[in-house]
This record gives structure tokens, C-alpha cells and sequence, in this order.
């Protein structure tokens, strides 16, 4: 187990019921996801996801701080051919449609980038374990501008699908209708995008925390290494139009950190891409 790292925490308002620290308390290796690239918690399972042959979702029950392996795993392809070959990011919200991201560099710069959101049934994926008949619907994000990780989020008593880009230049998270987006093609047609503010680079997904209405932008310190949680306060993002920063931790680890997400009691997993010890549990002590 990697040493446990204390952090002080020196955060304002909506975060103070977080303490004084955030403890890595232990690193484990989960094998069968390619590299890994997000986590969520869902239903109180914790399903991991990855590139591996093709996008792989795998889910779990979680068990103090250890993940048992329910022998369920999704692959998201049709008729053996990759369709979600980099899933980045879940957006979950009963009662509401689930969307699933794919970001894909397409040359060596990262200046050329396919992003495209799929509306999926969640309960027929867990079930059949493919995307085979349970896509519902393909949305080019051709508004981003470097890649999409979509998360349900909550503003003034709505909910919103939200995502952001990943490089270092003009770097945005909008707020996509998930109603307009269940009936569109692209996410530039009219009535998708609702609003947006510009933050800072290098993020790999997107976590809420609706109780707090914190939105957690899961970084890298620089491109692709180096942990990095920064804590949004979203009412003031969206009202600036520019990140309002309530708090950022940065981690001495050297890997590339892809998801992040609360489970219970103020404990939380992070996932990295590293092919060992790449899933590390995080407490908030109160």
C-alpha cells in the first residue's frame, strides 16, 4: 500500500463538512479494463470502466475497501465491432436518460479530437452486457473543443448534462438540455447548450456532489501526470462564467488520474490508467 498522504484542507462554506484532510488509504490493481478512464457509483455498485480490447465496463460491489467482482461486465460493442472504444464518463440520474462519452485523439498533438455522446439503455446494457440493441442514440459533441465526459449536474432545480474539454487551450464546461439532447444529432443545433465557463486544463471527468452543488474537475497536474481534484462551486461558475475555485488538491503521484467518485461516508475511489495499483480509496475526514 502506497504511504498514506495528508492534505490540509482549508476549504469555505460548502466544503467544510470535509474536515481537514483527504487520506489515500489504500491502492489495489484491478485487472480486465485496458487503462483505465473513470469510475461511478451507481445504484450502490461501483462500476469501473476502460479501453481495454474494446470499451469495457465492469461492475463491482463495494465492500469497506475492497471491490468484489459481481461477474458483470459490459462491452460496449455491436455485433463484435468497438463502438465506444474510449468511454469517458457516465451520466446517471434515475429517472433520467444515461449518456455514456467517447473522446478520441485523432493525431499525436492533440489538436484533432472525435467526441460524440451516446444515449444508452442502462438497464439493458447491465443486462445483455452489449451495446447490441441497447443504443438509443448518437450525438456528435461537436461543440467541445477537446473531448467529452458527460455528468449529471444541478442548477437553480434543474438537471443538466454537463462535460469539459481536456487540453490547455479555451478550455470550457457547458451544460447540455439532456431533454433537447435525447432528440439531437449534434450538440451544436439549437436549444442543446444551456450554459458554459471556462476552467483550467487537463480534465479527465467530471464528479457532482449535489448536496454541496460542488462540480470536482478530476486533473492532471500537467498533460496526462500528476493527481489533481479541483473543487467548483457550480452557482458561481455559471454566474461568473469562469471557474470559482473552492479548493484544490494536488497529489505527489506521478501517473495519470482518469475518474474520481464519492461512494459513502465521505469515502471515495480514484481510478488511474496505470495497468497496478491503478483504483485508490480516499476518505474525507470529517
Amino acid at each position: 500500500m502506497k504511504k498514506v498522504l495528508s492534505l490540509v484542507l482549508m476549504l469555505q462554506g460548502a466544503l467544510a463538512a470535509y474536515g481537514q484532510s483527504v487520506q489515500i488509504q489504500k491502492s489495489i490493481t484491478v485487472d480486465s479494463l485496458g487503462a483505465g478512464q473513470g469510475v461511478s457509483y451507481i445504484d450502490g455498485n461501483v462500476y469501473l470502466y476502460g479501453d481495454r480490447e474494446v470499451g469495457i465496463i465492469r461492475e463491482y460491489i463495494l465492500k469497506d475497501h475492497e471491490l468484489q467482482y459481481t461477474q458483470k461486465e459490459v462491452q460496449l460493442s455491436i455485433d463484435s465491432k468497438d463502438i465506444i472504444n474510449h468511454p469517458t464518463g457516465i451520466a446517471h440520474k434515475s429517472g433520467k436518460p444515461v449518456f455514456i462519452g467517447n473522446s478520441i485523439r485523432l493525431n499525436p498533438e492533440g489538436t484533432q479530437w472525435k467526441a460524440v455522446i451516446y444515449q444508452v439503455n442502462w438497464a439493458g446494457l447491465l443486462q445483455t452486457g452489449t451495446l447490441q440493441g441497447n443504443l438509443i442514440r448518437t450525438i456528435e459533441d461537436d461543440v467541445c473543443i477537446q473531448g467529452t465526459r458527460p455528468e449529471y449536474v444541478q442548477y437553480q432545480g434543474r438537471w443538466y448534462v454537463a462535460t469539459a474539454d481536456y487540453g490547455n487551450k479555451a478550455n470550457e464546461v457547458r451544460l447540455y438540455d439532456p431533454q433537447a439532447l435525447v432528440k439531437a444529432s449534434k450538440t451544436s443545433e439549437p436549444g442543446i447548450l444551456y450554459k458554459k465557463f471556462t476552467c483550467s486544463p487537463w480534465i479527465q471527468n467530471l464528479h457532482f456532489i449535489p448536496d454541496k452543488n460542488i462540480l470536482v474537475l478530476i486533473q492532471n497536474q500537467i498533460e496526462g501526470r500528476r493527481w489533481r481534484l479541483t473543487f467548483l462551486d457550480l452557482n458561481q461558475s455559471l454566474a461568473q462564467g469562469k471557474e470559482h475555485v473552492l479548493k484544490v488538491i494536488d497529489f505527489d503521484k506521478s501517473d495519470e488520474l482518469e475518474g474520481f467518485t464519492l461512494t459513502r461516508n465521505g469515502q471515495g475511489i480514484l481510478v488511474t490508467s496505470s495497468k497496478q495499483s491503478n483504483v485508490h480509496w480516499v476518505t474525507f475526514d470529517y
